[in-house]
């Protein structure tokens, strides 16, 4: 193990409904070990303890005690990372298993759309047990195709849950819950102009329902868009369109162009304040129409690396394995520990 010059020195905040019992730590310095808080809140809902050692990140787990008993947090190791400044919050679950759920199928009218959206929403391992905790929100279309083959199209997912336990298990990821709109009309709802009704439905009447029927963090920085294909083009207009709401938009295999103006937007428009990840596979797979709008904010003044990443994959296809298997580099990329942890931590 990489050992530091010298001890590193870290806070850490563990919140959790503990119910008469306590929060202690065990590490990988001692797993037999208690470490006791240095401080509890009032309400007892808050544990702060102080760590230290001499290597950049410690492998740790939450414990709660009560009485005799001693409950593990669920899940793997947690990792903390100890040349980060600050401390950081984490909040276990102790009684429910590491994987996450799903809410039922919901139904939400829209008086702009004259229907109603079904979404399927995915919550992370502990939303029910531990309700100290609000979730960045990740907004992605196709919703038919994220999570189940018998509902999906050809019978291949986005193995969108998998993906986001794996990364998990990595340490890898902030915890979030996605929100996947299942498709009415796809041709007019993800391009010009049936996405401009579209997009307004989604910020006007469905995010306020997901804000109030769920724990989330709804300011812009903690909302985001997926898609792929025409689901790509419509998660770039929403967030062109409304850049107070939206923070960043994935866009993979996107048919930009083909009922869009969204080049021609970028290129003539004020610069939006938001983060944009594109790709496509190579040679085909919309990768000329991804180039030119990779091309497109790269001449509107947004640097390649800090405000938009564009990725090709040679051979890759158009099909939701290969979004499947490359799923985890946006989500890592907006939502990854040690790109967030200034902000989340």
């Amino acid at each position: 193990m990489y050992q530091t010059e010298r001890v590193l020195r870290r806070g850490l905040r563990v919140r959790y409904p503990a119910a008469g019992g306590r929060i202690v730590l065990r590490t990988e310095l001692d797993w037999d070990r208690d470490v006791e808080p240095v401080s509890v809140s009032d309400d007892g809902t808050c544990f702060t303890f102080a760590l230290e050692a001499r290597r950049p990140f410690l492998r740790f787990k939450p414990c709660l005690r009560r009485g005799a008993e001693l409950h593990w947090a669920a899940g793997h190791d947690m990792l903390l990372m100890m040349t980060h400044e600050g401390g950081r919050d984490v909040y276990p679950g102790f009684f429910t298993p590491a994987s996450g759920a799903f809410a039922p199928l919901l139904e939400i009218d829209s008086a702009i759309l004259g229907r109603c959206h079904k979404v399927r929403v995915y919550l992370p391992s502990g939303y029910d047990e531990n309700t100290l905790q609000r979730h960045p929100v990740l907004y992605m279309q196709d919703g038919k195709n994220l999570f189940f083959p018998e509902e999906s199209f050809g019978g291949r997912e986005w193995q969108v849950d998998e993906s986001l336990a794996l990364l998990d298990g990595m340490n890898a990821l902030d915890e979030l819950l996605v929100v996947g709109i299942h498709s009415g009309d796809r041709m007019l709802d993800y391009t010009k102009p049936g996405y401009e009704p579209y997009g307004r439905s989604v910020v006007e009447e469905l995010k306020p329902e997901i804000d109030r029927r769920f724990r989330v963090r709804s300011g812009r920085d903690d909302t985001g868009l997926m898609g792929s294909s025409l689901g790509g083009v419509v998660s770039f207009y929403m967030a062109w369109q409304w850049p107070e709401v939206f923070g960043n938009a994935a866009c993979l295999s996107s048919t930009f162009s083909h009922k869009d103006d969204l080049v021609e937007r970028v290129l003539s428009e004020p610069r939006r304040p938001c983060k944009f990840y594109l790709d496509s596979g190579w040679p085909g797979d919309n990768f000329e129409t991804t180039l030119a709008m990779a091309l497109a904010l790269s001449h509107a003044g947004y640097e390649y690396g800090r405000d938009f990443l564009h990725l090709a994959f040679p051979l890759a296809g158009h099909d939701e394995g290969a979004w499947a298997e490359r799923l985890h580099v946006p989500l890592q990329l907006f939502y990854g520990r040690l790109g967030t942890a200034a902000r989340s931590d």
